[in-house]
């Protein structure tokens, strides 16, 4: 597998905002607002408690950092070195000893420690690398046969170009204007074949819906703009 799969202007774009990675009010807000939901449809269907587990494109580590509240250890990856920064520094902080990141890419660690871990999480991070089928390909190697893999990601849509970029970016500006790039997003469908030819098992699939008006998140049965899907590895 490759280890250069990689954007260096993604990383870019995330790292100038490293700083502002674990305030509620500034561009994160979404990541923080999700997180709960995110964190209990995970811990739902696999059971973190007693596992370990992996954060692929962690970031500043607000999802690694609230899944170790619950496992037995949470290892966060990621290619962007100052979020990585911010995220050791507030787990120092927050008193969390049970996680810890590394600068490396999912490719390379599932060279380096294949089959290692009980649950493995990639959100909101297919849509900003080159080629998302050897991340998918990369996250079922690296977890137990048996084991849980999580993806979240953006519908390719027309609806999905009017709520995640039109909508979030310019007009609610929920996010920094070019945070998505919409020739980036995933179908459903090309995630549940990217995942079924490398060996995962799609076991359930759940929208996340927005209301700007309540600014209020939740999961439902709806798609067609982000979604989450959970697989697990053939024993």
């Amino acid at each position: 597998m490759s280890t250069a799969n990689v954007d260096a202007q993604e990383l870019a774009k995330f790292s100038e905002l490293a700083h502002r990675w674990w305030d509620p009010e500034s561009e994160f807000r979404p990541l923080h607002q999700i997180n709960p939901l995110r964190l209990d449809w995970i811990d739902g269907l696999s059971t973190l408690a007693g596992k370990q587990v992996l954060d692929v494109g962690c970031g500043g580590g607000i999802l690694a950092e609230s899944m170790a509240a619950r496992a037995q250890r949470v290892t966060g990856i990621d290619l962007a070195a100052r979020p990585l920064g911010v995220a050791r520094l507030h787990a120092l902080e927050a008193g969390v000893g049970n996680v810890d990141y590394r600068e490396i890419a999912a490719e390379a660690l599932a060279a380096e420690a294949p089959a290692t871990f009980d649950v493995v999480t990639c959100m909101e991070m297919l849509e900003h690398v080159p080629d998302p089928a050897s991340t998918v390909r990369a996250c079922a190697a690296l977890v137990k046969p048996g084991g849980w893999v999580f993806f979240s990601t953006l519908n390719r849509n027309p609806k999905s170009f009017l709520f995640a970029i039109v909508g979030a970016e310019y007009v609610l500006r929920l996010l920094p204007r070019g945070t998505h790039e919409y020739a980036r997003f995933i179908r459903p469908s090309e995630l549940s074949r990217f995942a079924r030819d490398a060996g995962l098992e799609l076991q359930a699939m759940k929208g996340m819906e927005y209301n700007p008006l309540t600014r209020r998140y939740w999961l439902s049965a709806d798609t067609s703009v982000n979604y989450l899907v959970a697989c697990r590895r053939a024993v």
